[in-house]
C-alpha cells in the first residue's frame, strides 16, 4: 500500500532552520516528480517546491526562494525540504506529494509553527 510520511516538523524560533523528511513506499520512487505543499492556518493548500524524478530540475514559490532546498535520494524513498532563515509567515501544515502520469499521492502532514 502507498505510503508518505513526513517528519522534522515542530516549533521553531524566527531566524531558524528545521529540516523536513518524506519516506515513500508502496511505489516506484523513481518514477514519480516529488513535490512539498503546505497550508497556513484559514488559507488554501500552496506548492512550496517540486523536484524532476531524478532530481535534474527543482523550482520554488517566490515566497521560500533563497531560502528552502528541496533534495531527494532515490537509494532510500526520500524526499527533504531544507527549510532555512524560517518567518512566522511559513507556519502551516506541510505535505508531501508524489505525482506522475494518472496518479497522484499525498502524505498526512506535519505541522511547522515558526513564533517567538
Amino acid at each position: 500500500q502507498v505510503q508518505l510520511v513526513e517528519s522534522g516538523g515542530g516549533l521553531v524560533q524566527p531566524g531558524g532552520s528545521l529540516r523536513l523528511s518524506c519516506a515513500a513506499s508502496g511505489f516506484t520512487f523513481s518514477d514519480y516528480a516529488m513535490s512539498w505543499y503546505r497550508q497556513p492556518p484559514g488559507k488554501e493548500r500552496e506548492l512550496v517546491a517540486r523536484i524532476t524524478n531524478f532530481g535534474s530540475s527543482t523550482n520554488y514559490a517566490d515566497g521560500v526562494k533563497g531560502r528552502f532546498t528541496i533534495s531527494r535520494d532515490n537509494a532510500k524513498n526520500t524526499v527533504y525540504l531544507q527549510m532555512n532563515s524560517l518567518k512566522p509567515e511559513d507556519t502551516a501544515v506541510y505535505y508531501c506529494h508524489a505525482k506522475r502520469l494518472y496518479a497522484a499521492y499525498w502524505g498526512q502532514g506535519t505541522q511547522v509553527t515558526v513564533s517567538s
